[in-house]
C-alpha cells in the first residue's frame, strides 16, 4: 500500500465520518500508512480498537474482514 494521488481525497472522506467506528478505523490505518504512528494512535483509541496484525497489509485484510461481517450480519 501506497500514498498516490487519491490519498487526499481518501482522507477527506475519512475525516468526514469522524466519529463513526469504521472511519476511525480505517483513518488509523491510513495514518499508519503513512507512518504517522502518533496519529494512528489517535485514530485507533477513537476506534476503541487496537492494532491486530504486524503489517499494514494484514492490518487492512483484518480491518476489511470484519468490516465485511458487520456489513453482512446487518
Amino acid at each position: 500500500m501506497r500514498v498516490g494521488p487519491e490519498w487526499e481525497r481518501a482522507h477527506q472522506i475519512l475525516a468526514a465520518g469522524e466519529g463513526v467506528q469504521a472511519f476511525d478505523w480505517v483513518h488509523a490505518l491510513a495514518h499508519w500508512i503513512e507512518a504517522d504512528m502518533g496519529n494512528a494512535d489517535f485514530w485507533y483509541r477513537r476506534a476503541g480498537k487496537k492494532r491486530a496484525a504486524p503489517s499494514v497489509a494484514a492490518e487492512w485484510e483484518h480491518i476489511a474482514k470484519a468490516l465485511t461481517e458487520t456489513t453482512v450480519s446487518h
